[in-house]
C-alpha cells in the first residue's frame, strides 16, 4: 500500500540549504512558458511524452506513474515508444540531483534562471548522454534543442551551447563522483542525503550503494495471472502469440515476468480480466498469507486490489473477503479491478481501516499498510523527493494504529500478516516487535525458515526484500498468529 500525497510539506521535498548539492523539490511553482506549448515537429513523441510528464511532476506536483500513464495514453505511443518514453521520463526524476548537478557545473546560470521547459529538456538530454549508451550524442543533442524550442525558443542558443558543451564533459564529471561515504553516495546515485545515511546504517555500505544504484534502473515487468480464469501456461501462450516475449516467475505458479514492452493496461489480456499487473515482490504477500477456500478474510488499505484479488485467486473464489478502503475513488478502483477479474467473493467497504469491522471476526487479516514506498523507487521514480523524516514518523504513528485495529479482529488461531513495500526499520521489524511487546497472544512465525533468501538479516521472523538482491519491489513481510486457548 502506498502513501502519496503531494499536499503536505512532510511528504515534499524541498531544495536543501544546508548542503552545497541541492536536491530536487516536487510540487509547487508555475512554470514559466509552459502554457499555450507548441509541439515541436523535430522532436519524437515519445521524447515529447517525457518532457510533458517531467512539468507535470516537478511543477504540478502530479505522480510520476499515473502521470507516465495519463500522457503516454494521450500520444498513442508504440509499445517500443511508450517504453522509450517511460525511460526518459522515469530515468530523469530518479536521477534528477545529479543530473541538476551536473547541469550546475556546464552552465553559465544558476538553475533557476534557466526557462523551466528548457531545464526540464536539458535534463532528459542530460539522461540521454550520459546513461542511454543506445542512444547517439548527436541525436540527444539536436533532439534537445529541438524540445526546449518549442517550448522556450530564446534558449534555442543556450540549450545547443550546454549540450554540445555536456557531450563532451558530463559523463567524465558523473563517473568521477565519489561514492565513499553516504552523502557522497546520494548525490552519486541521486537519493536525498537522509535516505542515504539512513540505509548506510541500516545495509552496510556495499549493500546501501548496491540499493541506491538499482534505483534508478527499469523497474522489473511482471503480471499476476489470474487464476480464477486461466493458466499461466495458457497467459504465457497468449503473449508469445502477439509477439511479447515471457517467462515464468519462478516459484510463484502464478506470476510472469515479461522480457518485451508491453502496454499492459491497453491490452485485451487486461480487459478481459486474465491478467494484472503486480510484481514478484507483491505476489509474495499473498503467498505468505495463504487464505484457504471458505474463510473469511479482512483485508485493510485494500486498493485498488492487486493484493485482495490475488487473496480471492488462492481462495478459488470461496469464502468471503471483506476490504476496507478510506478513499470512495480507490474503493470504486477496486469493485471495477473485482468486476474485470470475475472477484465475487469481494465486500468493499469504503471507511477508514482504524475503526474494526468486526473484533476477534476473521480466520486472516492483511494488512497491506501506507508506507513511505521506499521500497518502490524503480517504479515509483519521484517517491524518494516526495518523503523525509517527518513523514515516515506520521506514517509510522499511523502504521500503529492500524496494526492494533487488525491484531482486534483476528480470531482464536487466526493470521495476522502485515506487509509494506519499504525499506525503513521504523515502518517494519519496530512495528512489529512493538505491537508484540503489547499483545502476549500473538506470535510471529518464523518466515525465514520457509523463504530463507528472502529473510531479514537482522531477524530470520521477518522477509525483507532488496531491489539489489531479489530483483522485485523492496516488500517487508510479517506474519502473526493469535493463539488458541490453552496454546
Amino acid at each position: 500500500m502506498t502513501a502519496t500525497d503531494c499536499s503536505t510539506d512532510a511528504s515534499t521535498a524541498r531544495w536543501s540549504s544546508s548542503k552545497s548539492n541541492r536536491r530536487p523539490r516536487i510540487c509547487g511553482g508555475t512554470a514559466r512558458g509552459s502554457r499555450g506549448a507548441r509541439l515541436s515537429p523535430g522532436a519524437t513523441p515519445a521524447r515529447r511524452c517525457a518532457h510533458t510528464v517531467l512539468r507535470r511532476v516537478l511543477r504540478e506536483g502530479a505522480f510520476a506513474d499515473r502521470s507516465f500513464r495519463t500522457e503516454a495514453g494521450r500520444a498513442g505511443l508504440e509499445p517500443r515508444e511508450r517504453a522509450f518514453a517511460q525511460r526518459l521520463a522515469y530515468g530523469t526524476i530518479q536521477r534528477l540531483r545529479t543530473i541538476d548537478w551536473v547541469i550546475a557545473r556546464l552552465a553559465d546560470r544558476p538553475l533557476d534562471a534557466i526557462d523551466p521547459p528548457a531545464l526540464d529538456a536539458l535534463r532528459l538530454g542530460v539522461l540521454q548522454l550520459v546513461w542511454l549508451d543506445a542512444v547517439p550524442a548527436h541525436a540527444a543533442v539536436d533532439q534537445t534543442v529541438e524540445l526546449a524550442a518549442a517550448e522556450a525558443p530564446r534558449a534555442r542558443g543556450f540549450v545547443n551551447a550546454l549540450m554540445r558543451r555536456a557531450a563532451g564533459e558530463a559523463t567524465e564529471l558523473v563517473e568521477l563522483l565519489p561514492g565513499d561515504g553516504p552523502d557522497e553516495a546520494a548525490l552519486k546515485h541521486s537519493h536525498p542525503d537522509w535516505l542515504a545515511e539512513a540505509w548506510w546504517e541500516a545495509l552496510g555500505r556495499a549493500d546501501a550503494s548496491a540499493l541506491m544504484a538499482r534505483d534508478n534502473e527499469p523497474a522489473e515487468s511482471a503480471l499476476r495471472v489470474n487464476t480464477l480464469r486461466t493458466s499461466r501456461d495458457a497467459a504465457l501462450d497468449e503473449l508469445r502469440g502477439v509477439g511479447v516475449a515471457a517467462r515464468p516467475a519462478g516459484d510463484l505458479d502464478e506470476g510472469v515476468v515479461l522480457e518485451d514492452p508491453f502496454d499492459v493496461h491497453g491490452s485485451d489480456l487486461f480487459q478481459r480480466g486474465l491478467v494484472m499487473p503486480q510484481s514478484r515482490g507483491s505476489m509474495l504477500v499473498g503467498r505468505v498469507a495463504d487464505p484457504q477456500p471458505g474463510e473469511r478474510v479482512l483485508d485493510l488499505c485494500s486498493a485498488p486490489g492487486a493484493k485482495t484479488t490475488h487473496l480471492a485467486a488462492l481462495m478459488e473464489g470461496r469464502g468471503e473477503i471483506v476490504s476496507v478502503e478510506a478513499s470512495p475513488a480507490r474503493a470504486d478502483e477496486l469493485r471495477a479491478n473485482c468486476a474485470r477479474l470475475g472477484v465475487r467473493i469481494v465486500d468493499v467497504r469504503t471507511a477508514d481501516a482504524r475503526e474494526p469491522v468486526e473484533p476477534g471476526g476473521f480466520d486472516r487479516v492483511l494488512l497491506d499498510a501506507p508506507c513511505s514506498d521506499l521500497g518502490t523507487l524503480q517504479s515509483r521514480p519521484d517517491a524518494r523527493w516526495r518523503k523525509d523524516p517527518a513523514a515516515i514518523a506520521e506514517l509510522a504513528a499511523l502504521q500503529r494504529e492500524l496494526l492494533e485495529s487488525a491484531a482486534g479482529q483476528l480470531r482464536r488461531g487466526g493470521v495476522l500478516v502485515y506487509s509494506t513495500c519499504t525499506i525503513s526499520s521504523a515502518e517494519n521489524e519496530l512495528q512489529i516487535d512493538r505491537l508484540l511487546s503489547t499483545h502476549p497472544e500473538l506470535l510471529a512465525d518464523d518466515l525465514g525458515a520457509d523463504w530463507p533468501g528472502f529473510s531479514l538479516g537482522t531477524d530470520r521472523r521477518f522477509l525483507q526484500l532488496l531491489p539489489h538482491r531479489d530483483g522485485t519491489d523492496g516488500f517487508f513481510i510479517a506474519r502473526l498468529r493469535r493463539r488458541r486457548p490453552g496454546g
